[in-house]
């Protein structure tokens, strides 16, 4: 499994949740060099994948080209396998793509299974522990009731839960749809 930062996660999480995958707007909190850092990382990675920006529909532009055309950014299938989310094949790659995805795994990809997880326990009083906590109870828990316990947004619950603890730490989550509750997400038992 390839390691991906919090931001990665959080970029690709979000991607996913559109239906066009685009990753624009970026997190707040990334501006500048540590944007265009992070973007040239998942690039290269094959994650993310530039394409001609439509702005007519409103797209976001992550950078202009020399003759005036604007480009954004999409998640590619290995974007969203790299957070866990299956694609299907038949997935033709967006119009205007300027690199297509190799099926060659990123050079930090361990090539057997489970072999990056980890068996570490995040540290006391943290919101990845709180997290975990409240994905151990018995009824499991809403992404609402963890947006409230630590102030994240939904998509960082979203990113957390994708990169940190099923990537990172090896957990399985699940989910289950709670009639009068909404998605209910937890800890598989092991």
């Amino acid at each position: 499994m390839t390691k991906l930062s919090d931001t990665q996660a959080i970029i690709l999480s979000a991607a996913a949740q559109r239906e066009d995958r685009i990753a624009l707007p970026l997190p707040e909190s990334l501006r500048g060099g540590g944007a265009a850092k992070v973007v040239g990382a998942m690039l290269a990675k094959g994650f993310l994948q530039e394409v001609d920006a439509d702005t007519r529909k409103g797209e976001l532009m992550w950078r202009e080209t020399g003759d005036g055309h604007g480009v954004t950014l999409v998640a590619t299938d290995a974007g969203l396998a790299a957070i866990g989310i299956e694609t299907e094949d038949a997935n033709p790659a967006p119009a205007g793509a300027t690199d297509a995805p190799t099926e060659e795994p990123a050079p930090d990809t361990p090539t057997e299974p489970n072999a990056a997880r980890k068996t570490s326990t995040p540290r006391e009083g943290t919101k990845q522990a709180t997290l975990i906590a409240m994905l151990r109870a018995p009824d499991g828990t809403t992404i609402e009731e963890i947006m409230a316990a630590t102030g994240w947004q939904s998509h960082t619950v979203r990113g957390a839960m994708a990169g940190a603890l099923k990537k990172k730490l090896g957990l399985e989550v699940t989910s289950e749809k709670v009639e009068g509750r909404g998605r209910a997400y937890k800890i598989a038992d092991d």
